[in-house]
């Protein structure tokens, strides 16, 4: 199928009549440095993910009307400046760099003034529903929680780490009133979730509103305060974290629960897609271009994923009759999900064990395939309780100065049950050398502008972890069948959501048809593909970047090979795609034909 990419930066002109001279345009750099202030202060927890302690004690109440007010002026202005530079007096890396921004500017301001989506959640930077803003999964509610519990991004180490928290925490409880004024305006718009999300929200927030003090997660950081604390310190602070928790957090979070069930429950919608909503259509197409970076329609993107099931159905099949399985593949797959020689761990500790131990064997393998390295480490951890439920595994990038590692985040919901078929990939795709390798190499990049170090264009970022999956057998995995399968099963998970997000979002589709399509064809568990669809009908449109980076990815190492022969070096290959941070995919291609055509040229391959 031909992709026909959309990246707005493109119509820059090289040169305008109408540009002012060029001594009254301030320095590139300067303007990039003012877009990253602007993107820290409108999103301060991004700032701390990225090690601003100065952002510590602020949240940002992205729902509200100043808010938004305040993206779009100041996208506005941004777009104003970029118009006034050239390519011609700018290095290849600076223009590059203006047209990324460019392209988030326009991209943000178009959501901004869509009726269904707000822009810059404090997760990912990733598109909001403004009046359906809180989620059982990716929501500001759950992640702010998990700041609390003084295990993830949030410092906890000195005193002032201690009170910026409680400064944090009165920042945030306004976005949950705020949250509560936006949904009840939903009801009356019928913009609501569909009541099966909403059942999964209700249990998430039982703790908040009810544990105990010295149980509550919000409490923890003063049950692992450190000694080096003053005692008189310590006696204020634990008085106003008991305060907090008893009488700001738990009757906050007791509201919220009241207003889900008895309010917002009872009108949740029976529909699972945005078709059924004012304006649905539209959206869900300006969510395929936010993640994409295409403009694919959703029909495409359907008809895409069929084709991708079809490919991958057919190594399945292979991998069936190496291993002698004499069903067919839906028996194969009750097979593999029922395998109890695939699920022989007793404790959480032994899983994570087994991570690391994928680890090792990768790194043996890896200066065959990658030259650079990122500096900064990672850890692998088990997912915390009170998210693990709902939550998929994952990877929180490290701080930039590599005082706080990286984090893979495993769900364990049930370790005698836990199925360790696809464990390799999952490595892989999480850890190396997928999002923490890429990531951490991009936020360590210092030729890129630091507005482009954080997690950023997801097509990239999740299309280079999917296509990290797929290098397994060159990093020396794979060698159980079992393994291999893991690897084509979550192709094929990655597959089925091309199908089921344009299913559920364009085509009508239920819940219960969704899942049975995932149940036919992958291995996965029913309680874990019942957990992704319903984040499918929570987050439209984030699902399919993953499939269409990787496609884009392995077509131009395909390319690559093809043009250069004996001349291509899959090391060069990999760093011309690592090497200048995550790019829509149109800018990608571009310097990957230029790299082949320096390449062929027989010049330096550096940028």
């Amino acid at each position: 199928m031909i992709i026909r990419f959309v990246f707005l930066a493109l119509v820059i002109s090289a040169c305008t009549g109408s540009q002012k001279p060029v001594a009254e345009v301030k320095p590139v750099d300067t303007l990039f440095h003012e877009f990253y202030e602007f993107k820290k202060r409108i999103n301060p927890i991004e700032a701390t993910k990225a090690g601003f302690t100065a952002y510590n004690d602020q949240v940002a109440n992205y729902i509200s009307t100043p808010y938004k007010q305040e993206l779009i002026q100041n996208y506005q202005r941004f777009l104003e400046e970029i118009a006034r530079y050239d390519s011609t007096r700018l290095s290849e890396s600076q223009w590059m760099s203006l047209q990324v921004m460019k392209w988030d500017c326009e991209l943000k301001l178009e959501g901004l003034t869509n009726s269904l989506v707000t822009v810059a959640s404090p997760m990912y930077d990733m598109p909001n529903f403004e009046l359906m803003p809180l989620l059982q999964i990716q929501s500001l509610h759950l992640y702010f929680s998990q700041l609390a519990g003084g295990q993830s991004l949030q410092p906890f180490q000195t005193v002032e780490d201690y009170d910026r928290w409680l400064r944090r925490v009165d920042a945030f409880l306004p976005f949950l009133d705020t949250a509560m004024v936006k949904m009840r305006e939903g009801l009356s718009k019928g913009l609501v979730l569909p009541k099966v999300l909403i059942e999964r929200m209700i249990p998430q927030i039982e703790g908040f509103a009810t544990a105990p003090v010295k149980d509550h997660l919000f409490f923890q950081p003063i049950a692992q305060m450190p000694a080096a604390i003053p005692e008189a310190e310590r006696e204020r602070l634990t008085g106003a974290y008991t305060d907090m928790v008893t009488n700001k957090v738990a009757p906050k979070y007791k509201q919220l629960q009241t207003f889900l069930r008895d309010t917002y429950l009872p009108a949740g919608r029976a529909t699972d897609g945005l078709l059924a909503l004012p304006n649905g259509p539209e959206t869900f197409q300006y969510l395929i271009k936010y993640f994409t970076t295409t403009d694919m329609t959703a029909a495409e993107i359907h008809e895409l994923g069929k084709q991708e099931v079809a490919r991958i159905r057919g190594e399945m099949e292979a991998v069936r009759k190496q291993i002698g399985f004499n069903g067919d593949l839906k028996a194969f797959f009750d097979h593999v999900r029922s395998n109890r020689k695939l699920m022989p761990f007793r404790k959480p500790e032994e899983v994570i064990a087994n991570f690391n131990k994928i680890r090792d064997r990768v790194e043996q393998k890896l200066p065959e395939l990658f030259e650079l390295k990122p500096k900064g480490g990672f850890e692998v951890r088990r997912t915390e309780a009170f998210r693990e439920a709902s939550a998929s595994a994952e990877f929180l990038p490290g701080s930039k100065d590599g005082s706080r590692p990286g984090i893979f985040y495993v769900p364990i919901r049930d370790v005698r049950n836990y199925n360790t078929y696809a464990d390799e990939a999952l490595f892989l795709h999480e850890a190396v050398p997928g999002h923490y390798y890429q990531l951490t190499l991009q936020q360590e990049n210092a030729e890129l502008p630091e507005f482009l170090h954080p997690e950023s264009i997801s097509v990239f970022v999740e299309g280079w972890a999917l296509y990290a999956e797929s290098l397994g057998k060159e990093l020396g995995l794979y060698e159980d069948p079992y393994q291999y399968l893991g690897m084509l099963s979550m192709e094929m998970h990655r597959a089925i959501r091309l199908v089921l997000e344009t299913g559920i979002h364009a085509q009508g589709w239920t819940r219960e048809q969704a899942i049975q399509y995932s149940l036919e064809n992958e291995a996965e568990s029913l309680e874990k593909i019942t957990v992704e669809v319903e984040r499918y009908m929570a987050t439209p449109g984030a699902a399919l970047c993953y499939k269409v980076g990787q496609l884009k990815i392995r077509e131009l190492r395909t390319r690559a090979e093809s043009a250069l022969g004996e001349k291509f070096n899959i090391r060069e290959f990999h760093s011309q795609v690592l090497n200048s941070g995550s790019l829509p995919l149109q800018l990608l291609e571009k310097k990957i034909n230029a790299w082949i055509a320096r390449v062929q040229r027989g010049a330096a391959t550096s940028n």
